[in-house]
């Protein structure tokens, strides 16, 4: 569910409930029924706004399989695809020098 998901990133930064509902400008009494599932429905706007505030995109929020990728990089390969990321690395790039180090460790014996 969103909210418990909601709910999981806000307590992994560090924030309480009341501190992520100012930054990112919603009603706290609106946060806090969606955490706890009793408002299941929320807008995309609202969405956006709390996933800025906890650094995710919204589709951390929305599926679960994104959810248990991220939580399961530890902080070192997140700090390095985002090393990546900003030197400039394309994907394609990235994908070729993985392939090229599989290659590599195949055929070095």
């Amino acid at each position: 569910m969103i909210g418990e998901r909601v709910r999981k990133y806000r307590q992994s930064k560090g924030m309480s409930l009341t501190e992520l509902a100012e930054r990112a400008g919603v009603a706290k009494s609106y946060l806090s029924a969606l955490e706890r599932n009793i408002q299941q429905n929320p807008s995309i706007q609202f969405l956006e706004k709390v996933a800025v505030e906890l650094n995710i995109t919204v589709d951390h929020l929305i599926k679960d399989d994104v959810a248990e990728i991220q939580s399961s990089l530890d902080s070192d390969w997140e700090d390095l695809v985002k090393e990546a990321m900003q030197s400039g690395v394309s994907k394609e790039e990235f994908k070729n020098f993985l392939e090229f180090n599989k290659w590599k460790l195949n055929n070095d014996d």
